[in-house]
Parts: structure tokens; sequence; C-alpha cells
């Protein structure tokens, strides 16, 4: 099996568990507060992984020019965004449907992928990619009359967070390939540092003026919080290896396999009932992600 598979598989895993820890943080640390959690307390071990890797194989850091920079900016801030988005939806309507909803981004990322980075999608893999999807959009759909199978709120907070993910996936695959030189694994973890120091500066800049409280308030519950910034770090490693290896749009469909894991946890730790109607998507889902990994073998 490919390294970007397991990459994508070990991201979707901790992933699962960052945003567990993360959305018990937003009724104490409000959504900004709980989203730059997985910012701050995640560069640390970003700069930790990074370090380990260089030193390990005698690589250098290389060093970001502005395409890089412009890349990882975009990709940053549009991270920050659809993180907020997914801390209100899940606050709004639970972790298993948050999960599902913001899980349509791989079409977007797709589309994203061939306009910006001139990625090359075959009809078998964008076949794929949709049937995965539908399998979100199935879990995500309610019973009963058409007017009410689509809430807006939840629709529009889920569909917005999906583009703000889509396009931070598109913004770091730009930044790594821009990157002149070095392994896939030295450019993808470079890459990481540099989005996560963006990430983390915004915030706190932003913090620092508009809210105190919260900022302190991380740093209360520091084991929750640093928790929250190793998973989501250790995620966001396995994410950009993958995203130095294959397109996003790959990486983001085998990603999918996180709202099985989401509606898992949702039922044994926030005591969420699972319907036959929601096993019908997750099974489609799983579908959608073996024709994938068919059509890449």
């Amino acid at each position: 099996m490919a390294l970007w598979v397991w990459a994508a598989l070990l991201g979707a895993l901790a992933q699962t568990g960052r945003n567990a820890t993360q959305a018990g943080l937003t009724s104490a640390l409000g959504t900004v507060g709980a989203t730059q959690v997985r910012f701050l307390f995640g560069l640390p071990f970003a700069v930790f992984f990074l370090l380990m890797q260089t030193t390990w194989t005698g690589s250098a850091i290389p060093i970001p020019g502005l395409s890089t920079l412009g890349w990882t900016a975009l990709g940053a801030w549009a991270q920050i965004a659809g993180t907020a988005l997914m801390l209100l939806l899940m606050r709004d309507q639970g972790f298993g449907v948050a999960t599902a909803w913001i899980k349509t981004e791989p079409v977007l990322v797709a589309l994203l992928g061939i306009a910006l980075l001139g990625d090359h999608l075959t009809s078998g893999t964008l076949a794929a990619i949709a049937l995965a999807t539908g399998g979100v959009l199935v879990l995500s759909i309610k019973p009963g009359p058409i007017r009410t199978l689509f809430q807006f709120r939840p629709a529009a907070l889920g569909l917005l967070a999906g583009a703000g993910y889509g396009l931070a996936a598109i913004g770091f695959r730009g930044g790594i390939t821009a990157l002149p030189e070095g392994g896939f694994l030295t450019r993808a973890l470079t890459t990481l540092t540099l989005a996560l120091a963006i990430q983390s500066a915004t915030l706190l800049i932003w913090l620092a003026i508009f809210d105190k409280g919260a900022l302190k308030g991380s740093f209360r519950v520091w084991r929750t919080s640093l928790a929250a910034g190793f998973l989501g770090a250790f995620a966001s490693a396995c994410w950009f290896t993958g995203f130095s290896l294959t397109t996003a749009a790959n990486v983001r469909t085998l990603a999918l396999v996180e709202v099985p894991l989401a509606q898992i946890v949702a039922r044994l730790h926030f005591r969420q009932k699972t319907t036959p109607r929601q096993y019908l998507g997750m099974a489609i889902i799983v579908a959608g992600v073996a024709a994938l990994l068919w059509q890449q073998a």
C-alpha cells in the first residue's frame, strides 16, 4: 500500500481524536479561543518533528520563497476559518453531524486542484470522489418533507467549513511543491511549521486585542489544550506528508474514513445514537474510498 495512504489513514485517526478533544473546549474558551488551541499548542510539536527529521537525515531545512509563503499563508488562514466554523457547527448540531457536513470538501478540493495547481484526475478518480461525498450527504440528510431535508444554518456552516478546509489543502500542497529542495518529508514538515507559525501569530494578535480571557483560559486547561495541540500537529504532519506525495483530492477523499470514526466517537463518548440511514451513508463512504484506492492501484 502506498505511503500516502498510510499517512492519510493515520491523519484521519489522529484528527478524530483532536476534534473530540477540541470540541470540549468550545464552551469554556469560546469559538476563537478553542480554535487557537490546535495551532498555538501544536506549533512546538511541529518544530520538534522537523528538528527530529532533519537531525536524523542530516538534511538542511529548506528556505521558503515568496511562492511557498503565499500558498502557505492562504492555506493557514483558510484553515483558521474552517476550524472556527466547524466548532460553531459542533456546538449547534453535535460531533457526528458536524464532521459529516464538513466532509463535503473533497469535490471542491478536486476542482480547485485542477484549476489552481494543474492536478490531473482520471474520470474513475472523480467518480470515486463523488461516490464518497454522496455517502456524506446520505449520512447528513434528515428524514421528513423536502423543505426540511436540509436545515439552512448547519448546511451553510458545514459547507463553508468544508470550503475553508478545501482551500487550506490546496494552499498547503502548493506551499510544499513550491519549496525548492529537500525530501518529501522535510518539505512537508517545513511547510507545516511555517503554517502553524502563521496561524499562531494571527490568533495570538486577535485574542490579545479582542479576547484576553480565552487566551488565558487555554493555559488554565493546559492539559486538554496540549493534547489537542499534539493530536492536531500529528494529524497535520500526516496530511502534509500525503500532500507531498499525491494530489490533495486523493488525500482528502481517503480522509473521509474520519466520518465513520467520528460516528463511533459520537456514539461511545458523546452518547449520540447512530441511525440505519447513517450506517448506510457510512457504507457508501467506505465504498467510495475503496473505489479511490482501486483507481490508484
